[in-house]
C-alpha cells in the first residue's frame, strides 16, 4: 500500500520519503551536504550535494516543525543562574535556564551583568519556548526582579539561593544509574 504523495514534493524526480531522508540526515546529524551525498550514493542514489541544499531550503523549516512538535513539553518552573567565565582574557557571564528536570532549555554569553542583560535572556528564552514558565526561580540578583516586572510580569518568582541549586549544577554530569 503506497501512501498519497504530499503535494508540496509535487514535480520532484525523487519520492518524497527519499528527499525528506536526505534532509532530516543534514539537519539531524553533524553532516557536511558532501557527507549526505556520500552516503546517498552508497546506497546507489546519485544526488549531488548542491540538491540537497536546495531540498534543505525549501523542506528544512517543515522538518524541523515536525520534530519541534513532536519533542515533549519542557517545564514550567524555570531556573535561572549566572556564573563569570574568562575568554580572551575578559570577564563575560554565562547565563544559564534549566527546568525542574534538569533540561537545559538556552544559555546566553553576555559582557555585563544586568537588567538589561537580563532582558534579553528572558525574551530569547520565550521565544524559543513558545510560553512563559509558571515559576522562575533564581538568586538574589536584582537584575532578575526588574527585568521580570517588564518581560514577565505574571509570572511567581522566586528568590533564595537554596532553591537554584538545579540551575547550577546543570553543567555537571547526573548519575541516575549510581542510585545517589
Amino acid at each position: 500500500m503506497t501512501t498519497p504523495q504530499n503535494p508540496i514534493y509535487a514535480g520532484y524526480r525523487y519520492p518524497a520519503e527519499l528527499i525528506s531522508y536526505a534532509v532530516w540526515l543534514y539537519f539531524r546529524f553533524p553532516l557536511s551536504l558532501r557527507m549526505v551525498e556520500q552516503m546517498l550514493a552508497a546506497h546507489g542514489i546519485s544526488v549531488t550535494y548542491e540538491t540537497i541544499r536546495q531540498w534543505g531550503l525549501k523542506f528544512g523549516r517543515e522538518l524541523a516543525n515536525r520534530i519541534r512538535w513532536r519533542a515533549p513539553r519542557r517545564g514550567d518552573k524555570w531556573h535561572l543562574d549566572e556564573v563569570v567565565i574568562t575568554i580572551a582574557g575578559k570577564k563575560h557571564w554565562l547565563w544559564r535556564a534549566v527546568d525542574q528536570e534538569g533540561f537545559v532549555l538556552d544559555f546566553l554569553v553576555q559582557s555585563r551583568r544586568d537588567k538589561k542583560a537580563a532582558k534579553r535572556l528572558f525574551r530569547k528564552l520565550l521565544k524559543k519556548q513558545g510560553r512563559a514558565p509558571r515559576v522562575l526561580i533564581t538568586d538574589k540578583l536584582k537584575s532578575y526582579s526588574a527585568a521580570k516586572r517588564q518581560i514577565m510580569p505574571g509570572v511567581k518568582h522566586r528568590q533564595h539561593k537554596g532553591l537554584n541549586n538545579r540551575a547550577e549544577n546543570s553543567h555537571q554530569r547526573r548519575d541516575d544509574a549510581s542510585g545517589s
